[in-house]
């Protein structure tokens, strides 16, 4: 164990020595994005259903002698049959990639959303009585035309992307590889297809040193690289390519890559699977164990994000005042700026400035940040009184409506203490899987104030990976409720 612990730490010492890639050794050819392809399938789906509608719609009058009709009531029903039937599909993952991409039609679940999706239309046709605006003999038509379509399309659509994966020309962005040499070397561009539904993907290999310190070295600035590529490319998971019996550095890379907010998964090796007769296909989906757990979904951000701009945007309203008077009260009572700047580490560990009322005489924003007490000389009197009322966080307010921070979410910490904490605590870089907030449940539950010893942050680590794990948009509202109640306690405020 020991000498794991001074692998580990030789390798952080060296880690600003050590130049960092910013790009894979082997880039992807792909020049597009498999996250079009979902919109791109529902949109030709769209057009099929709409088009089938104005189809059955004309021919049928055509055929039996009337003329040409209103095609407006034809519209209006296939934009509200495309609106149910891609919603449906969409719901069970028909549109994903690599899944799209597989070379089977999904004949049944096609048939089988589509003549539901009629039959919904019908009652709807019948409880808003349209019936006398549309035929029921263009809507039979249009009924039977449009699964054709649709089938037809799709194997289309699936010809097309295996070409397109096969030439490189579509590929997965949001992916990355870590590997052994050995096993990097036995994936073939079907095993790809099947793991990540494209013929290549962002490549990051190991080093190959046979002594443990020179391999942990190289293997820090390999990961290094894959965080800078991570971060700037906004990947979303991380892939292992490592002999299951290397059990030790496969623990080493997952300790390395804990930082960063992605999904990690372990891929059967060479060995696994021949064991289970695994044949590169792209007609399946092969297992891989998760070992480590993305944090919120894109929904589930994009929910965060929306309470976060109304609530902030209403909040600086009611407390604009409140914000007005204590700039007033600072600047009268000395010297000194009246909102103080201090970088910390936000979501995926990227530094941000964070705003607050100036409450102290000293300004500390570098490598040695003392920790706020109880009666700290340095604090002011006005400085006191704003701390002890949490008025001192409000300009934070601005950090929430820039996207840098949360109304909820871990506390950030100077970065001389998250460093420090980064170092005893294990588990301490998974706060930064979210946006930090402006409270938390660590707050809210008195965990606040200074943290004197390791007893304290990790207890407070404990509370903030507890919300992480456990997200919903109604723990944030309570949260915001008991931090007004414990803002009214003053507890470890100073």
């Amino acid at each position: 164990m020991q000498s794991v612990v001074g692998i580990m730490s030789v390798g952080s010492d060296i880690r600003d020595k050590v130049g960092q890639l910013d790009d894979p050794p082997s880039r992807t050819r792909a020049r597009f994005s498999s996250d079009a392809i979902p919109y791109f399938l529902s949109t030709a789906d769209a057009f099929v259903i709409l088009l089938s509608s104005l189809a059955g719609g004309i021919g049928y009058q055509l055929s039996i002698g009337n003329p040409a009709p209103n095609i407006l009531p034809h519209c209006a029903v296939g934009l509200l049959a495309s609106f149910i039937h891609i919603l449906r599909m969409s719901g069970s993952g028909y549109y994903d990639f690599p899944d799209s991409a597989k070379p089977r039609v999904e004949t049944t679940g096609i048939l089988v959303c589509w003549f539901t999706t009629g039959l919904l239309l019908a009652f709807f046709a019948f409880l808003l009585k349209i019936g006398v605006a549309y035929s029921r003999g263009a809507f039979v038509v249009f009924y039977f035309l449009a699964p054709v379509g649709l089938l037809g399309v799709r194997k289309l659509t699936k010809v097309a992307l295996t070409a397109a994966v096969a030439r490189g020309a579509v590929g997965r962005r949001d992916i990355v590889l870590i590997g052994d040499v050995n096993e990097m070397a036995a994936l073939e561009p079907r095993d790809l297809m099947a793991f990540f539904g494209a013929g290549e993907v962002n490549r990051f290999t190991l080093s190959q040193y046979d002594d443990p310190l020179m391999r942990a070295t190289a293997d820090i600035r390999v990961i290094n690289s894959v965080a800078n590529f991570v971060r700037s490319h906004n990947c979303r998971e991380i892939l292992l390519a490592l002999p299951w019996g290397d059990a030790g550095r496969m623990e080493f890379v997952r300790d390395q890559i804990k930082t960063l907010p992605v999904a990690a998964r372990l891929m059967p090796d060479m060995r696994v699977r021949s064991l289970t007769n695994y044949t590169s296909s792209a007609r399946q989906r092969v297992l891989a164990i998760e070992i480590q757990r993305a944090p919120l979904g894109g929904s589930e951000r994009f929910v965060k994000r929306i309470m976060d701009i109304s609530i902030a945007t209403l909040a600086l309203i009611i407390f604009l005042p409140v914000m007005i008077l204590t700039a007033i009260a600072i600047k009268l009572d000395g010297e000194g700026p009246v909102v103080f700047r201090q970088n910390r580490k936000g979501f995926n560990g990227r530094e941000f400035v964070m705003f607050k009322f100036r409450t102290m005489t000293v300004q500390e924003n570098g490598p040695v940040v003392g920790q706020v007490t109880r009666d700290d000389p340095r604090v002011t009197s006005i400085g006191r009184l704003l701390r002890s009322a949490s008025i001192d966080e409000l300009p934070q307010l601005a950090n929430v409506l820039k996207g840098d921070m949360s109304l909820i979410g871990p506390r950030p910490h100077a970065l001389a203490h998250d460093n420090y904490f980064e170092k005893i605590l294990g588990d301490y870089a998974f706060r930064h899987h979210v946006k930090p907030g402006m409270t938390g449940w660590a707050q809210c539950n008195g965990a606040r104030g200074a943290t004197p010893s390791i007893e304290h942050i990790s207890e407070r680590v404990k509370l903030d990976l507890w919300y992480i794990n456990n997200w919903s948009l109604w723990l944030d509202i309570q949260i915001l409720i008991k931090t007004f109640f414990e803002v009214l306690r003053k507890r470890n405020a100073y």
